[in-house]
């Protein structure tokens, strides 16, 4: 009578387990489905953003507003996007810094610069594979001088700009690229007219 109860309990656990174990296995192609359902979504809208980026850089109606600024040595420095930025509107182009602790005062009122000009050598080329963009162009101010501008753009919307002048300034701005009319931003004075 022992043995048959041993035996009885023997099968059961083998049924528990052989039903655990298909139940896991279950569970894990589902979860493996799910996953790579997830990441083809997330390809599918990186894709649909990239081309809608190439939209509004080559119509030159977007704003990098800028989270950190990092400077020649390669420190990272939290700023405010409304007031640090780099804005292109057609064939005018604007970079502007500030600090909200020194507002009302020092250069364009905001506690930084801001320089104003006319954009030339504009160009936009794109990568479909890796799904970014790569602008560059020359801001010619009246008083500050010509800015070279590099821009590169993730699909994210994460971007940096790296701006150098003839005196050796190396400034880079990262942030998020975006379109004009979203753009959250705050222009100070020209620093120089």
């Amino acid at each position: 009578m022992k043995t048959t109860n041993i035996k009885f309990l023997i099968v059961c656990l083998m049924l528990i387990t052989g039903i655990t174990g298909a139940y896991n296995s279950v569970y894990a192609r589902e979860k493996k489905e799910e996953r790579k359902a997830r990441k083809e979504a997330e390809k599918y809208m990186l894709t649909a953003n990239y081309y809608a980026q190439d939209t509004i850089l080559n119509l030159r109606e977007f704003v990098l507003e800028a989270d950190y600024l990092q400077g020649r040595y390669g420190q990272l420095i939290p700023v405010s996007s409304k007031i640090n930025f780099v804005k292109v509107l057609g064939e005018k182009g604007t970079i502007q810094t500030g600090n909200p602790l020194y507002v009302g005062s020092y250069g364009n009122g905001l506690g930084g610069d801001t320089a104003e000009g006319n954009i030339s050598n504009y160009k936009v080329s794109g990568n479909p594979k890796s799904l970014t963009h790569r602008i560059s162009f020359d801001l010619i101010t009246s008083g500050l001088g010509t800015y070279n501008i590099v821009i590169n753009v993730m699909a994210d919307n994460t971007a940096s700009a790296t701006i150098t002048n003839a005196t050796s300034m190396r400034l880079t701005w990262k942030g998020e690229l975006v379109a004009l009319f979203n753009a959250n931003i705050f222009k100070g004075m020209d620093t120089y007219r």
